[in-house]
């Protein structure tokens, strides 16, 4: 059994996740966006053993405590082949545009279906280009969960005007790779509230047969 803990941090509200097994105490940190401190006093709260970072993209608001996290716990950062270059970019990753120009250089990639086992976690990889070209989200089947990053919110999507966003490539990836889930997995984005697949496949109005509406 999983536990999940949200920590909202960074300048625009970014959801980082500790997730971790409830009896061997093995722990994944999802999207450190900021405040490597508090992530920090969580994970030694609980008495965790951090196993890795995991990034669903490179965009600097997912990234700005990847660094200290790492350096702090002695474990690998993984993100996706294709995401790696954008996460080490300010550039690219809209650090340099917000005014928080910082890249990351990641240990270890993955690629799309790749199964990751830390410990007593296992994840599955879904690559969901669009927010960006290497965007992915990550699936706990057993547990029925996914942390989607910037590819679904509630209600809404991630916006696709930043380097290597695409909005019909995103749309394809929510209604191919995300809506194929089962109806009853929770989803719990990169920002904003947590949703599940059947109430996002029936109100989200941002996809449709036909991609975006407007």
């Amino acid at each position: 059994m999983i536990t999940i803990e949200k920590l909202v941090v960074g300048p625009v509200m970014t959801n980082c996740y500790i997730i971790y097994d409830e009896a061997e105490k093995d722990a994944l940190v999802v999207d450190p966006g900021a405040a490597a401190g508090k992530i920090a006093e969580k994970i030694r709260e609980r008495k965790l053993h951090l196993r890795g970072i995991l990034l669903t993209h490179g965009h600097f608001d997912h990234i700005l405590a990847a660094d200290d996290v790492r350096r702090e716990f002695g474990v690998k950062l993984f993100c996706s082949v294709e995401e790696k270059e954008l996460a080490a970019d300010p550039c690219l990753n809209a650090g340099q545009q917000f005014g928080c120009a910082r890249g990351v250089l990641a240990d270890e990639t993955f690629t799309d279906g790749e199964i990751l086992t830390f410990g007593a976690l296992t994840v599955r990889v879904i690559a969901t280009p669009g927010h960006t070209g290497g965007g992915v989200c990550f699936y706990f089947e057993p547990e029925g969960v996914l942390f989607s990053g910037d590819t679904l919110f509630f209600e809404s999507v991630g916006r696709t005007d930043f380097p290597t966003g695409n909005a019909g490539v995103l749309a394809d990836s929510i209604r191919e790779k995300l809506f194929s889930l089962p109806g009853q997995t929770q989803v719990f984005p990169g920002h904003g509230p947590a949703t599940n697949i059947a109430y996002e496949k029936e109100n989200n109005a941002y996809v449709n047969e036909e991609g975006y509406l407007y």
